[in-house]
């Protein structure tokens, strides 16, 4: 019989990738780590991990029983999730992550709709990008993660998880000057114009960069940030041009013009995100529902 407890460590180094990561994340030592790990190879009777340079990577029969140990921690979190629905109270502690335009718009009126129903759950929240949330998500450090996906770049969808729609958020192009021509034209007259846009590697900037050069120009990106309030200030002042969402105003006036994006490439879709076997947890259904109420509320920018 296989030690659950060492099947857990072998997971969390599949998600973290290195001893270090894990002994730093659940508190241990790596040398502690490390032998819990050999002796769960002595249980198994077979390798579990090679050495590549300073680190260690999973082989095959590791990635077998991490596959079962995934199984047995869904069907545990179920378990969990069923107890805690046969309670009258919805208590305890919930991990959110969410990204800054939800962050800012959605999460506090969801909190406070959480607040008044459910007085004894106690929500942690943690502004993170998908890049980096949704792996922590498979790693149990969040247990419920709002995130975003943009036209032409969908996230993976790994197994383990779970997606619930929550919103779509209508994109448009932001600029200094106001200009009365169609969506194409307007961004194509931006050509030679300085960018700010998020930083490489995420999907936003990845969806960005493909809306200017299907207009025929390769963008001059000379401000990077994944700081939306800082996008919108800087198109304030004359130095940039943008995308932003509509759940950047959070229902006020647009202090720049907007212009409308082609069809088809105007819209994020907004959702939220958990491990499988904990979508029927009681704080996840009051969680996603508040959510839900959140988004339904969020206004469009006003006229």
């Amino acid at each position: 019989m296989f030690d659950l407890h060492r099947l857990r460590l072998l997971r969390e180094l599949k998600h973290r990738g290195t001893l270090a990561a894990v002994a730093a994340a659940l508190s241990y030592s790596p040398s502690t780590v490390s032998q819990q790990l050999s002796q769960l190879e002595a249980e198994a009777g077979v390798r579990l991990l090679e050495p590549v340079g300073r680190r260690v990577r999973l082989t095959h029969q590791a990635e077998i029983l991490v596959a079962h140990t995934e199984a047995v921690l869904e069907r545990l979190e179920r378990a969990q999730a069923d107890i805690a629905g046969s309670l009258t109270d919805v208590t305890g502690t919930l991990r959110v992550a969410a990204f800054q335009t939800a962050a800012l718009t959605l999460v506090p009126p969801a909190l406070s709709l959480l607040r008044a129903a459910h007085p004894g759950l106690r929500i942690h929240v943690t502004q993170g990008e998908p890049e980096t949330a949704l792996p922590a998500l498979l790693a149990r450090d969040f247990d419920l993660v709002v995130t975003e996906e943009y036209p032409g770049d969908s996230i993976p969808h790994p197994a383990e998880l779970e997606r619930e729609p929550l919103l779509d958020d209508t994109l448009r192009l932001a600029v200094p000057e106001p200009s009365t021509v169609g969506p194409s034209t307007a961004l194509r007259a931006l050509a030679g114009h300085p960018w700010v846009m998020e930083p490489e590697g995420t999907a936003v900037r990845r969806w960005a960069v493909a809306l200017c050069r299907d207009a025929g120009f390769e963008p001059d990106v000379r401000f990077e940030s994944s700081d939306l309030l800082l996008h919108l200030r800087l198109v304030e002042e004359g130095h940039a041009a943008a995308f932003l969402p509509d759940l950047v105003w959070n229902g006020r006036r647009p202090t720049v013009p907007l212009h409308p994006l082609p069809p088809g490439r105007h819209t994020r879709r907004l959702s939220t995100v958990v491990r499988r076997g904990r979508a029927r947890h009681p704080a996840i259904t009051a969680c996603r529902a508040a959510l839900r109420e959140a988004a339904e509320g969020a206004a469009t920018p006003a006229g």
